[in-house]
């Protein structure tokens, strides 16, 4: 919400000396945001002036039309002479009175105005547009043309009112009367402790015969609806200077006469209307609920098919109008065009001021993509004691400015209803707040917004009706609080419960993180929402379980409309986005939850809200909710070890994706077999599957390695690009946290290296298991350090596998002889189940 300080002091005495800053620092601490203060006109230096259009010669041979001007300024200029002006605008005539700014003067932007030649000719200044001079879009798209009886010479900086102050309030969805100059007037006089000149305060005539007929059908959608009628509006007038700023500064662009005072009724008491053509509206104006497949024209041209649930005005002939979003083409005011004489000019208008229900109307503008200022204003709540208001100061201003005439008849359809009470506690806001306020405190700030207080100990207040979001005493405790400054309340710290602390499950995750960080992997946290294609990206087989997934019911957006089964798609979602913006040598890892359905679906009971839900309604409610186990994944592109004096560097491989799965196992105390695999994105060759064993069963728990190059293309990822995703709840079930103190021998390790040739197709996992088993309990550690291929020495489709192992006894000293025993029983199992041969 735009706020136009100038606007606002009209309502309240501010002092002469603050400044829109002083200002927004009252309204924050009374709990608006006030993002900016933006100040209009601050580096405009006149002098600027009204003008009159003497004459005009049109300049031929240049590209584009241009005109050279004269044009009488008066005294402006010191001289008195006309002043020459080059122009390029085609929307003014010879008499036209425009804006004028003489050589010397800067415009916003510092753009400094003196005498220079321009198409042969010297210019003297410049005829302005509203672009130029900072006003903002006024529907011209050229000169300012401004009425005729304006007078010559006159300065124009403080006839457009161009130096103010304008305060941008963020209103939140809670305070829906601060979307109005009368909300946010109240909350300034509140902050500075002065009298509010409320614009809602009006005579207002009852309730009469003769009133426009109106039918509610519905007034649970609509419990108030007022109709006044004017007529007699004179086509030709125009919107004056000071309405069109105002609705400027506010952010609304200027349209005709009816419809600029319906908005400028609209930003000054928040509450919307509409204005029909009276004679376009044919029998008597209806509210109802729309017939499922009935279409309406709105105002913007559409045409859109209604549902059931829509509240519609209508007339004889069906929907004229969304109830509190948009009114429709057909009743639409008809402005006046110069060349037909006043033809098809609407002079007659029926104006609506009604309150609608706020969830009909949100649920309307959201299921038809339309999203206006009223609905904005009736999603957050208007006051339904302003709409006679409202409709008598619209009355007014066309009577005034349009020399309409104000109809007797009144018509006003209310439905029934009680003031909202609430019983509160006199210190329930010292409670909340840990503050002793008292009681006169909080009555006196509870009447400053303007609640009806009543009683002693309990109180009981009356909400006022333009604050339909005061419903409970802690609603109430809040503006006691916020009033009194929420800077006023001491900084305390919350006391733990001895005892408490992270539980086991929350130790491993944080270690994981930690280890994963000490390894260099950043962490990045992704949504949890995925599009069902991106398993097509992945190359998941059609019968894949991780297909199945559970769908939001009103995802954030359409396009992701499904709860993630891997964490995959959004890390490689955060590796294209990095790599595109410059970070090419990237390590992320990731840690959450993914979503798989259960076989039964179920749904959820509501809960009760009156008391805590036992044991058996969260168990059950637990029941209907998908399987939610934690995973964990890494990817990797670009460089692992950068290059510089110590070294090449090289290039992240499926090696490091193996090693992040070892060392998150690692910290879980689980025992991870690591095996050839293929699955999905990874490449069939440089594909590692990730075991545990369970209740004394092999089970995959995830894969690591290198992606296809299918995937990679398709996804747009870095090439060689790596990742490893593992079942963090199964690691955290089999494994053992317990740390273990390292064994320290006194006695010397016998270290052995063996070679072994096998077929390329053999894992050297496999060749490792057979080693580490036939070497039985004396084998203390084993490590591949060389693979070795060449064809010429080794034969085609073989490979050398060279492993240093180290022997070690806790009792004793071993022999050459018990070291090279176990070594040939070692070599022994491994040529038995691998087919392994020594070399050399």
């Amino acid at each position: 919400m735009r706020v136009p300080l100038s606007w606002l002091r009209e309502y309240v005495d501010l002092p002469a000396t603050e400044t829109g800053r002083d200002v927004q620092a009252k309204l924050i601490s009374a709990g608006l945001e006030v993002e900016t203060v933006e100040h209009l006109g601050a580096d405009l230096k006149g002098p600027l002036v009204v003008g009159q259009v003497l004459t005009i010669e049109e300049l031929e041979g240049f590209k584009k039309p241009i005109r050279f001007c004269t044009v009488d300024v008066g005294r402006a200029n010191g001289t008195g002479e006309p002043q020459e002006i080059v122009c390029g605008a085609r929307n003014f005539s010879v008499g036209d009175k425009v804006v004028v700014v003489l050589p010397g003067a800067t415009l916003p932007g510092g753009f400094s105005i003196s005498a220079r030649k321009t198409y042969g000719k010297v210019s003297h200044g410049m005829i302005c547009s509203s672009d130029e001079l900072g006003m903002g879009d006024d529907g011209s798209h050229g000169i300012i043309v401004l009425p005729p009886e304006t007078e010559v010479g006159k300065d124009a900086v403080e006839l457009l009112e161009l130096v103010d102050e304008v305060l941008d309030i963020a209103v939140t969805a809670n305070r829906g009367d601060c979307l109005s100059i009368r909300g946010v007037a109240r909350e300034t006089a509140i902050a500075y402790g002065l009298p509010l000149r409320d614009p809602a305060l009006l005579d207002v005539p009852g309730p009469n015969a003769f009133g426009y007929p109106v039918k509610v059908s519905d007034p649970a959608g609509c419990d108030r609806f007022t109709a006044r009628t004017v007529t007699g509006l004179s086509p030709e007038a125009r919107s004056p200077i000071w309405l069109q700023r105002r609705l400027q500064k506010v952010g609304m662009r200027p349209i005709s006469l009816a419809v600029d005072v319906t908005n400028y009724v609209m930003m000054e008491l928040g509450q919307p209307l509409h204005a029909y053509d009276r004679h376009q509206v044919q029998g008597a104006i209806g509210v109802r609920r729309a017939q499922e497949g009935e279409k309406i024209v709105t105002l913007d041209g559409v045409e859109r098919k209604l549902h059931a649930e829509d509240l519609v005005i209508t007339d004889d002939r069906g929907p004229i109008g969304l109830a509190g979003v948009m009114g429709g083409a057909d009743t639409e005011i008809a402005d006046h065009d110069p060349s037909e004489e006043g033809a098809g000019a609407t002079t007659d208008v029926i104006i609506e001021a009604a309150h609608f229900d706020q969830v009909s109307v949100a649920r309307t503008a959201r299921r038809h993509k339309l999203s206006s200022e009223a609905s904005r204003r009736f999603e957050r709540g208007v006051d339904p004691q302003a709409a006679a208001a409202a409709a008598q100061r619209t009355v007014d201003l066309l009577v005034l400015l349009a020399g309409g005439t104000a109809e007797a008849g009144v018509t006003e359809v209310v439905a029934p209803g009680a003031p909202h009470t609430v019983t509160m506690a006199a210190d329930h806001p010292d409670k909340v707040a840990g503050v002793t306020y008292g009681r006169e405190t909080v009555v006196r700030r509870l009447q400053e917004v303007g609640c009806d207080v009543y009683g002693q100990d309990e109180l009981i207040v009356t909400v006022p009706s333009w604050r339909p979001d005061l419903t409970d005493p802690n609603d109430l405790a809040e503006e006691v609080i916020r009033l009194e400054g929420y800077e006023n309340l001491p900084s305390t710290l919350p006391r733990p419960p001895a005892g408490r602390g992270l539980t086991a499950r929350q130790r491993l995750h944080r270690r994981i993180g930690r280890a994963l960080a000490g390894a260099g992997y950043v962490e990045a946290l992704n949504y949890p929402f995925v599009s069902e294609q991106v398993f097509d990206q992945l190359g998941l087989e059609a019968d894949d379980p991780a297909r199945r997934v559970v769908k939001l019911v009103n995802p954030l957006s359409d396009e992701e409309p499904a709860l993630r089964t891997s964490l995959l798609p959004g890390l490689l979602a955060a590796l294209r986005r990095n790599d595109g913006r410059g970070s090419h040598d990237l390590a992320l890892f990731e840690t959450g939850l993914v979503f798989q359905p259960r076989d039964a679906a179920r749904v959820a009971a509501n809960l009760p809200v009156d008391r805590r839900p036992s044991p058996d309604d969260i168990a059950a409610l637990n029941a209907a909710l998908p399987d939610q186990p934690r995973h964990v994944a890494v990817v990797l592109a670009g460089a692992r070890e950068q290059a510089g004096w110590w070294g090449k560097g090289r290039p992240a491989d499926w090696a490091d994706a193996v090693e992040a799965a070892r060392t998150v196992a690692r910290e879980a105390g689980a025992e991870l077999g690591i095996r050839k695999g293929q699955y999905g994105p990874w490449h069939p060759g440089r594909c590692a599957e990730l075991t545990v064993t369970v209740d004394g069963a092999e089970r995959v728990v995830g894969h690591a390695g290198e992606l296809h190059p299918r995937v990679l293309k398709t996804l747009g990822l870095p090439a060689r690009s790596c990742a490893m995703e593992l079942d963090l709840d199964v690691l955290e079930r089999v494994g053992d946290t317990v740390p273990q103190a390292p064994s320290i021998s006194t006695f010397p390790v016998a270290t052995q290296d063996v070679a072994l040739v096998v077929d390329a197709y053999v894992p050297a996992a496999e060749v490792e298991a057979a080693l580490r088993e036939g070497a039985g309990e004396l084998l203390e550690s084993i490590r591949l350090f060389d693979v070795y291929e060449n064809a010429e020495q080794l034969g085609e489709g073989r490979k050398s596998l060279a492993y240093a192992l180290r022997f070690r006894a806790n009792d004793r000293t071993l022999t050459v002889d018990e070291a090279s025993a176990a070594r040939e029983a070692a070599v022994a199992l491994a040529t038995d189940r691998t087919g392994a041969v020594l070399r050399g």
